[in-house]
């Protein structure tokens, strides 16, 4: 009989990715932990959007749910982060933070991506709720509204013409030299988007969400929210502990079609892949990367069966 922390499969990560894995895993009858590592990186939004059959939903109420469902299954949910990972004889452990082990015969990484916001004071206080990063999540409530982009080179450029569907003549602030080559400022020119190479003083808070850009010789720009693409970094260091392969720029663990990452009965789904994040995309990788994982389980015991 297996004891208490020996699990068919460990997912870490209990947002979106890691609860749809779970419930394809549990009723795949897997015995199954999820590790739960705390608030989400969505939680700072009042809704989800953008999401077939749930749009406008607030983000732990979306989580509750996915964990209520996951009640009659043989999956445990523990409040516990992974600080370490090790490959072991029979399959991988895992040392907790209450500083106890679990051990399983595979791993699913969901443990998402952490946004690495800007010191501009009011950023990281407005950050999903005024200030936003995805035109599909947030677009249509700004729709026609005053919109600033915060960005320079490509990045900013790419931004601001997306957002000018959404919200005709936004302006790009680029807090500094904007970056843009000559294609790109005459593109910019023809669509109206101003660009504003004053360096920022801070983003000014009203009581709906953000107010206005502040900038560093005293003068303000009126705006309704603002955009950002910020960098990211993994939110663990778990899958560089296991020798998991990442993306040539360092950022993205990297995995194919079916989840699987370098690193043999590793899988890994979600945010910490790909910087195209959204929460059904995470939801249906994490569901394939789940029935993968169990297929090879499956497989593996059909082949070794005496």
């Amino acid at each position: 009989m297996r004891p208490p922390s020996d699990f068919d499969v460990i997912v870490v990560g209990a947002g979106s990715a890691g609860l749809s894995a779970a419930l394809t895993l549990g009723r795949s009858r897997r015995r199954v932990l999820v590790l739960d590592g705390g608030p989400p990186r969505n939680a700072p939004a009042a809704h989800v959007h953008n999401l077939f059959t749930h749009d406008g939903t607030p983000p732990a109420e979306l989580l509750r749910r996915g964990r209520e469902q996951l009640v009659p299954y043989a999956v445990a949910l523990w409040p516990l982060e992974a600080s370490t990972a090790r490959a072991t004889a029979t399959g991988f452990a895992l040392g907790l933070t209450d500083g106890t082990e679990a051990t399983a015969r595979a791993l699913l990484l969901a443990t998402g991506v952490a946004d690495v916001l800007p010191a501009l004071p009011g950023f990281r206080e407005l950050w999903g709720r005024g200030v936003y990063h995805c035109p599909y999540c947030h677009g249509w409530e700004i729709r026609d509204q005053r919109v600033a982009v915060y960005g320079q080179g490509a990045a900013g450029f790419h931004l601001a013409v997306l957002l000018h569907h959404w919200a005709p003549g936004p302006v790009l602030c680029s807090d500094g030299p904007a970056g843009l080559d000559a294609a790109q400022q005459a593109t910019l020119q023809q669509l109206g988007i101003r660009v504003l190479e004053t360096p920022l003083a801070a983003l000014e808070a009203g009581a709906a969400g953000v107010q206005a850009v502040a900038f560093a010789d005293g003068s303000r720009l009126p705006i309704d929210a603002v955009f950002a693409r910020v960098p990211q970094q993994q939110r663990t260091s778990l899958a560089a502990q296991l020798g998991c392969r990442f993306t040539d720029d360092g950022v993205y663990v990297q995995a194919d079609a079916t989840g699987l990452t370098s690193v043999p009965g590793v899988y890994a789904a979600g945010d910490l892949t790909s910087p195209f994040q959204q929460v059904s995309a995470a939801a249906a990788a994490g569901s394939g990367a789940a029935a993968m994982l169990n297929n090879e389980l499956i497989f593996r015991d059909s082949t070794t069966a005496p």
